[in-house]
C-alpha cells in the first residue's frame, strides 16, 4: 500500500473516530533544535509544535496536562515519539507552558492539516 493511501486511510479512520485521546507525553528540545523535521520544516524548540506518529502534518491539537489542567495548542510538524506508551513529543516551549517533562495528557484534535511536506 502506498504512503498516500495509508495516509488517507489513517486520516479517514481518525475523522470517523473520537477526536480526544489520552496518554503519556514527553518533550524534545536542544538535541534536535535547528534540524529538519519529518514534515520538512526546521525544528524550533521555542515554537509550539509537536511530534505524533500518524496525524497529518499541520494538524492542530490542544494538549492538556491532566495533573495541572494547563493547556497548549500545538501544530504537528514531526513524527514520533518512538518510545512505547507515549502519544506525543512536545517542543520544549509547549512542554514548558503546561509544566510537562513526562506527564499524562489528553490531546484534542482541533483541525486536521493537509499532511504536505514543506521544505522551508
Amino acid at each position: 500500500m502506498s504512503y498516500l493511501i495509508k495516509s488517507l486511510v489513517i486520516t479517514l479512520s481518525l475523522l470517523l473516530s473520537t477526536s480526544v485521546f489520552a496518554g503519556n507525553t514527553s518533550y524534545y528540545g536542544s538535541k534536535f533544535h535547528g534540524k529538519r523535521t519529518a514534515s520538512g520544516s526546521i525544528f524550533d524548540m521555542n515554537a509550539l509544535t509537536a511530534a505524533h506518529r500518524t496525524l497529518p502534518f499541520g494538524t492542530k491539537v490542544q494538549v492538556t496536562n491532566q495533573k495541572t489542567k494547563q493547556s497548549v495548542i500545538v501544530k504537528i510538524t514531526d513524527r514520533g515519539p518512538f518510545i512505547r506508551g507515549r502519544i506525543l513529543d512536545l517542543s520544549k516551549a509547549a512542554a514548558g507552558q503546561i509544566n510537562c517533562q513526562l506527564c499524562t495528557t489528553t490531546m484534542e484534535i482541533l483541525s486536521y492539516g493537509d499532511g504536505k511536506y514543506r521544505k522551508e
